[in-house]
């Protein structure tokens, strides 16, 4: 999967606050690269680049190429600070990746068939609670994202985590804790707000 996705990288080695204020008026975004046993290297990239590769939904679940200092690394992005009023980058996080350690990672959600479904046929209207899920695989395992088929789902009726078909050697981390954690992802509700088992768990 690698390859598909590169970030352009430059190492720096002031980390103080003023520097990277700095560089955030100068068009960078301050980054820092860690995990897979590698000691963290401090980086910096073009913004607009930046906001112009997570434009597309599959940076966010891909495996990486980082270059930077001659260098080529992969990485999944592990997360992203954003400006809360402003459409700026203010900083990102990039994990390592070997290929022989399981990684954590939010993959989003693709619905399906929600306009064809039985219980949409019938007046019902749709309705999600998640769109991503944080799943735990080999890198080589790690999937785009995950579909959600709402085809065979009536009014008062739901699709769970439990239900998702999963690719090989992938695993939902919230299953993990247990049965109580078996979310809902989306059910086909009364159009009147119905009185359906979905309907109550989407509510909670």
């Amino acid at each position: 999967m690698a390859g598909s996705f590169v970030f352009e990288a430059m190492p720096r080695t002031d980390l103080g606050r003023g520097y990277s204020r700095r560089l955030r008026l100068e068009g960078k975004v301050p980054a820092v690269l860690y995990g897979a046993g590698g000691e963290p290297v401090a980086l910096m990239l073009n913004h607009n680049k930046v906001v112009k590769a997570l434009e597309h939904e599959a940076t966010y679940s891909h495996i990486l190429t980082i270059q930077y200092d001659g260098k080529e690394e992969t990485a999944i992005i592990k997360d992203i600070q954003r400006h809360p009023s402003r459409p700026i980058i203010m900083h990102m996080d990039f994990q390592r990746v070997n290929e022989s350690m399981k990684i954590r990672v939010h993959v989003p959600l693709h619905f399906l068939n929600q306009e064809k479904s039985v219980g949409a046929k019938k007046g019902g209207v749709f309705t999600h609670n998640l769109t991503d899920i944080e799943i735990v695989c080999l890198p080589g395992r790690l999937p785009e994202f995950i579909v959600v088929d709402m085809l065979k789902v009536d009014i008062g009726q739901g699709v769970h985590l439990s239900d998702l078909k999963l690719p090989p050697g992938v695993e939902i981390i919230e299953l993990k804790h247990g049965a109580d954690h078996d979310q809902v992802v989306a059910a086909i509700q009364s159009p009147r707000g119905g009185d359906g088992v979905a309907d109550e768990e989407v509510e909670a």
